[in-house]
């Protein structure tokens, strides 16, 4: 398994941390001698940072790469990447907030799924059922799996999975990786975003018609998204009030994002949402079984 740190940087404890677990999980790690490279809030330079995920990409002893951490930087090495040879490799990709920039670019550019899911920052943290779901997932074990949370809105929809941080699938409208949400099942999560900004992100979600033809909500971890001096509308509040007049099912309290039990999805994969079960079922692998 390849480590790239395409965003921002991390430190050593933690990446050994994060390698430590995957070992436990039964992969092998490889990674580039200067990954804990800083420059400011960034993993070293962007043309570091890029040719690093090429160059695991190319690397014929790699299988997949999971991310290192998020942060901020994906924007600013897409311009260094090449979806051809990315999807000639078709490696499995993981990683979650900043990554969704390159999920969304490798969707887009390259036609491959990748996994929305846990990354090496917090290894400690990551639950035990998130540990599971991310090694049979990279291996293409067992079926397509349910993720479980809460019925918001009843109806049942069917469609692809796309989405990821929700203030990174906005940063991704006008770019050449824009989110494409018709016909699909939009799934987001975040953190650290008072209720009134979430309410100004899901608002240009709506101006900008990425709403009009969704067949269902699924909303994850909205993590630390309070405001002490203003309690209500809380953020889930928000989402009700302005996603339930849509007319689709609506999932609510999904296990991933910045949580414990992240659990990770295929974006660009089928999936069923039930709202009046309140889950979201994958109907496809988006790793050959091996």
């Amino acid at each position: 398994m390849g480590i790239a740190a395409p965003a921002g940087p991390i430190d050593r404890e933690r990446l050994e941390a994060g390698e430590s677990m995957l070992r436990k999980l039964g992969f092998e790690t490889v990674c580039a001698d200067d990954i804990t490279r800083e420059s400011g809030y960034l993993a070293g330079s962007d043309e570091r940072r890029a040719e690093e995920f090429m160059s695991l990409v190319n690397d014929p002893e790699v299988d997949g790469i999971v991310c290192a951490r998020g942060g901020y930087g994906c924007h600013r090495i897409i311009a260094h990447l090449d979806a051809d040879v990315v999807r000639k490799q078709a490696k499995p990709l993981v990683g979650y907030s900043d990554i969704t920039t390159l999920l969304l670019w490798q969707l887009k550019k390259a036609g491959l799924m990748g996994f929305h899911g846990p990354m090496l920052d917090r290894p400690g943290s990551l639950g035990a059922e998130s540990k599971r779901a991310f090694s049979t997932a990279l291996l293409g074990q067992g079926s397509p799996p349910r993720i479980a949370g809460q019925s918001m809105q009843r109806g049942w929809g069917e469609g692809r999975l796309v989405g990821g941080s929700l203030k990174l699938v906005l940063a991704s409208l006008g770019t050449p990786w824009e989110i494409d949400t018709r016909d699909a099942v939009l799934l987001f999560e975040d953190t650290n975003e008072a209720p009134y900004s979430i309410d100004r992100m899901l608002m240009q979600l709506v101006c900008a018609g990425k709403l009009e033809r969704v067949v269902g909500i699924g909303i994850g971890s909205l993590a630390d998204c309070t405001n002490p001096t203003r309690p209500r509308p809380t953020a889930m509040e928000v989402c009700e009030e302005l996603l339930a007049p849509l007319g689709v099912p609506i999932v609510s309290g999904l296990p991933f994002g910045h949580c414990d039990e992240n659990m990770p999805w295929a974006l660009g994969a089928r999936a069923a949402i039930d709202g009046d079960r309140g889950e979201i079922e994958l109907l496809e692998l988006a790793v050959a079984k091996r």
